[in-house]
């Protein structure tokens, strides 16, 4: 089902992210201990997806592998990796999908893309630049665009979610499959930060399956587990 380019940037742009603040039990603590080369030029990552109810009754599994493009966007690139060496993804919905454009998840706190924020503090409380975190609820913690980076919104790319605003993405992130052509309207406005190396055809897969009015899945795709991979 093909999709007006003006209606699927309004769907991209106003995923309701980082609006509401929600209480969670465990926090991510700043500056948290995570052993990270900050000069690596890339990272890798894999999402261990299933579909269905539960992983014990899933119709179908997939592994998705990510390599994360620390040059390009190293702001974008650490944040998911620390998202992931983290276990937020752990367990989380792609709570948007749209046949022949992609599938939006990340959403670790509210699993229905009005949730989620960056791993760390980067200098941004709800996209407005900040000296410090101490006025600023964790749960609007977000990172700097870094959308001219070069890289563009081709298929198997990742790229950051986030409101209508600059600097508001955290934690939700959208996947392209390989039967995609080039989505120009969304170059130099969301930052595109690395590429799917193994699974694309998974990603195409699921921008396939079911979904109500709202894009949302009739049956549940879920990241049951996220790792940091070694080279």
């Amino acid at each position: 089902m093909k999709i007006r380019p003006l209606l699927i940037v309004l769907i991209l742009l106003l995923p309701g992210c980082l609006l509401q603040p929600s209480i969670i039990d465990e926090e991510i603590s700043d500056g948290m201990d995570l052993e990270m080369d900050y000069n690596f030029t890339h990272s890798n990552i894999s999402l261990n997806i299933f579909h269905g109810e539960s992983l014990e009754n899933a119709t179908a599994n997939f592994t998705i592998r990510i390599m994360l493009n620390h040059t390009a966007a190293p702001i974008h690139s650490e944040n998911m990796y620390k998202h992931v060496a983290a276990g937020n993804y752990n367990m989380t919905h792609f709570h948007r999908i749209i046949d022949d454009f992609m599938v939006q998840g990340g959403d670790f706190e509210n699993h229905d893309g009005t949730g989620g924020y960056a791993a760390d503090w980067y200098g941004f409380c709800s996209g407005q630049s900040a000296n410090n975190h101490s006025s600023c609820n964790q749960t609007y913690w977000t990172i700097p665009d870094e959308a001219d980076n070069g890289l563009i919104h081709l298929s198997c790319m990742i790229s950051m979610a986030k409101t209508g605003n600059p600097n508001t993405g955290g934690s939700q992130f959208f996947l392209m499959p390989d039967d995609i052509n080039h989505h120009s309207w969304l170059d130099g406005v969301h930052t595109v930060f690395g590429e799917i190396t193994e699974g694309c055809e998974h990603v195409t897969a699921i921008s396939e399956v079911a979904t109500d009015s709202g894009d949302r899945p009739i049956t549940p795709v879920i990241i049951y587990n996220a790792t940091v991979d070694s080279e």
